[in-house]
C-alpha cells in the first residue's frame, strides 16, 4: 500500500470510530452539567459529604461586606504612632448608616489588632450626622492590622461583625505573640484563665483578678457586664462569638471571677483580650490559647503587651 492509500484508510477507520461514539452518545442522551462542570460535581462516594458549620460556629470579621452592610475604611494607612482613624458603614444601597441599636452600651464598637495579635485597640468613634465615624489611635508598631466594626443596624434584627485591613507605615519589626501561660500582669493586677477552648463547640472561660495576691472585688460594670472579652484566631484573625455569663445591673461591684461562653469554630492559636474596671480605669489582659487538646494549665500568656481602650 503506497502512503496516499494509507493515509486515506486511517482517515476512514478515524471517521468510523468518530461515527460510533457519537451513535453511542446520542442513544445515552447529553450529560448532565452537574457531573461535568468543575467545582459543582456530584459525590457518588459511600463516604458521607463533610457538613457546613453551624450558623453560630461560622467566624465573623472576615467580610468587609455581609447581610447588605458594608465597611467603607476611609483611612487605609496610617504612620506609626498616633493619628486617627475614618469609616463609614454602607447600606445595600451605598448610603452611610445613621442608624443603629445599642449593644454593649455602645451604638459601635471598633477593634483594631495587629496581624501578629500582640497590639489590641478597643475604640469607641464618634458618629457626625453624615454617619461617617471617627476616632483617634496610637498604634506603635508598623506591620498589617484589622479593623473590626460590631453593630447592630436598627433597621436589622441580629449584630455584624465587619473587617477591613489597615496598613500601619514605619521600620518594621516581627514581634510575635507570647506562648501559652495560666496568667498575664497588667499594671500590678494578675489575671489567671480557668478553661480552654474546644473546637467547634461552646466552651466556659473564667478569669480571675487578683491584685497583690488578693481577690479584686471591685470590678466595676464595663459595657454591661464586669469584663469585656474580644477572641481572635491567629492567622486570619476571625471573631470570635463570645458573651458573658453574668450581666451587670446598675453601679454594683463584682469579682474576683467573670466568666464567658466562647464558640472556637476550628483548633488552632487563638488570642483572647480580657477588658476589665477597676477605680474608673479600664484594663486589658491579653492571653494565648489553643482550642483542642491544650490542657487548662497551659492556656493564657505571660507577656505585657499594648492594649489600650477609647473612652
Amino acid at each position: 500500500m503506497n502512503p496516499l492509500q494509507k493515509i486515506g484508510a486511517f482517515t476512514a477507520a478515524l471517521a468510523a470510530a468518530f461515527g460510533t461514539a457519537y451513535g453511542v452518545g446520542a442513544a445515552l442522551g447529553p450529560a448532565d452539567p452537574r457531573t461535568t462542570t468543575a467545582g459543582h460535581t456530584e459525590s457518588h462516594s459511600s463516604e458521607p459529604a463533610a457538613k457546613t458549620p453551624p450558623g453560630d460556629l461560622l467566624p465573623a470579621g472576615l467580610q468587609v461586606s455581609q447581610d447588605g452592610y458594608s465597611l467603607d475604611l476611609e483611612t487605609t494607612a496610617v504612620p506609626a504612632g498616633r493619628s486617627s482613624l475614618r469609616f463609614v458603614v454602607r447600606d445595600a444601597d451605598g448610603d452611610p448608616v445613621t442608624r443603629y441599636e445599642t449593644a454593649h452600651g455602645k451604638q459601635l464598637h471598633l477593634i483594631v489588632a495587629s496581624r501578629e495579635l500582640t497590639t489590641y485597640r478597643h475604640l469607641h468613634p464618634v458618629r457626625a450626622a453624615d454617619g461617617t465615624w471617627s476616632t483617634p489611635v496610637d498604634l506603635p508598631a508598623a506591620g498589617g492590622y484589622r479593623v473590626f466594626a460590631d453593630f447592630v443596624p436598627a433597621a436589622g434584627s441580629e449584630g455584624l461583625t465587619l473587617g477591613s485591613d489597615l496598613s500601619v507605615t514605619g521600620p518594621y519589626r516581627a514581634s510575635p505573640a507570647p506562648a501559652p501561660a495560666a496568667t498575664t500582669t497588667v499594671d500590678g493586677y494578675t489575671v489567671a484563665l480557668e478553661g480552654t477552648l474546644a473546637a467547634g463547640g461552646e466552651s466556659d472561660l473564667t478569669f480571675t483578678v487578683r491584685r497583690d495576691g488578693r481577690p479584686v472585688t471591685g470590678l466595676e460594670p464595663y459595657l454591661g457586664a464586669y469584663g469585656h472579652l474580644v477572641a481572635l484566631r491567629s492567622g486570619d484573625l476571625a471573631y470570635l462569638h463570645v458573651h458573658p455569663h453574668e450581666e451587670a445591673e446598675g453601679d454594683g461591684t463584682s469579682g474576683p471571677e467573670v466568666s464567658f461562653a466562647a464558640t472556637a469554630p476550628s483548633t488552632g492559636t487563638y488570642r483572647l483580650f480580657l477588658d476589665f474596671k477597676v477605680d474608673g480605669t479600664v484594663r486589658t489582659a491579653a492571653f494565648t490559647v489553643r482550642a483542642g487538646a491544650a490542657p487548662a494549665a497551659e492556656t493564657g500568656s505571660g507577656t505585657h503587651e499594648e492594649t489600650s481602650h477609647g473612652h
